[in-house]
């Protein structure tokens, strides 16, 4: 049964006092079935969340009472529990990592699922970047896709600047997609800085395409960064395009290693991830701070030492 809701949801907004608005969530949150991963700074909101079908449906309509946040982009997934291990509300400088300074007012257009999906469709050439990071796109991608090889956010910047010279002054139309859509909200911003006049970033990211159009020009299945790790995008049949580590065979399941003090995310079959007992390599199993493996409930990413001695 899905008892919980998950929430993922940002927006882009100038707030003038960003630690007023992390002391009203808490408050809000208080005895309230909710788990969350949210960031607010003067440049907006950018959240993760689960809570139960009542508590959720009451944060929206709290959020978008609030004249700040009535524009948020929300998406919501069911789910059987609680997919974050603690609930977290912060102040933090840059809603997504990134060094540079970023103009809000230089971004992409938005683009719908249904006119994303028409775009993809025809016969226009345009540049088609995945701006996550490649662990990301490893297990799932739009068809055709460019993959930049970047391992976190702020690398984006660099593969921005190989991108200009690669194009010159025939810089093409881009198509830009992302998970929820935030990082291309500053992505787009940093190629318009560069010259790129025709940028059009997927609205609501992929989740968003997956609720509207389906798994139509996808491939794979969709990175989280919650308990989940990896999640079909719609109801379809998602065949894997990655595979185990371990014995190759095809798999889109990202276990983070048992090995607290490794921790490293890795792909792994079923099979293999019973024989390894959750660890990304043999040495690991020898290593006295394990997670706790089970064979029908694999142990959950994020969670510390503490977590299990209680």
């Amino acid at each position: 049964m899905k008892n919980y809701r998950v929430l993922a949801f940002y927006c882009i907004t100038p707030i003038e006092n960003p630690h007023e608005e992390v002391a009203l969530h808490k408050d809000f949150f208080q005895e309230r079935d909710i788990t969350s991963r949210i960031y607010i700074s003067e440049q907006g909101i950018n959240g993760q969340m689960s809570a139960s079908v009542q508590d959720a449906e009451a944060y929206v309509e709290w959020l978008r009472s609030n004249p700040l946040f009535k524009e948020a982009t929300i998406k919501v997934d069911e789910w059987h529990e609680q997919v974050f291990p603690r609930q977290t509300v912060k102040y933090r400088k840059n809603l997504v990592a990134c060094e540079q300074p970023i103009d809000f007012t230089k971004r992409g257009e938005h683009v719908s699922p249904e006119t994303w999906k028409e775009m993809l469709e025809d016969d226009q050439e345009y540049c088609l970047i995945d701006v996550r990071n490649d662990y990301e796109s490893k297990i799932g991608h739009f068809t055709g896709a460019e993959l930049p090889p970047c391992k976190d956010f702020r690398e984006f910047e660099t593969y921005a600047d190989e991108l200009e010279k690669r194009h010159g002054d025939s810089k093409p139309p881009v198509m830009m997609y992302c998970t929820g859509g935030i990082r291309c909200e500053l992505y787009s911003s940093i190629l318009k800085e560069k010259g790129y006049d025709k940028i059009y970033q997927l609205d609501g990211g992929v989740i968003n395409y997956g609720h509207k159009v389906g798994n139509k020009h996808w491939k794979g299945k969709l990175f989280v960064f919650d308990d989940r790790l990896t999640v079909p995008i719609s109801d379809e049949e998602a065949t894997p395009i990655s595979e185990c580590q371990f014995c190759s065979k095809p798999s889109d399941h990202y276990y983070n290693c048992a090995n607290m003090d490794c921790n490293t995310l890795f792909i792994c079959c079923s099979e293999c991830i019973k024989t390894y007992e959750g660890c990304c390599q043999s040495s690991c199993q020898e290593n006295g701070n394990l997670r706790p493996y089970q064979q029908q409930n694999p142990h959950k990413p994020f969670r510390r030492k503490h977590h299990y001695q209680h």
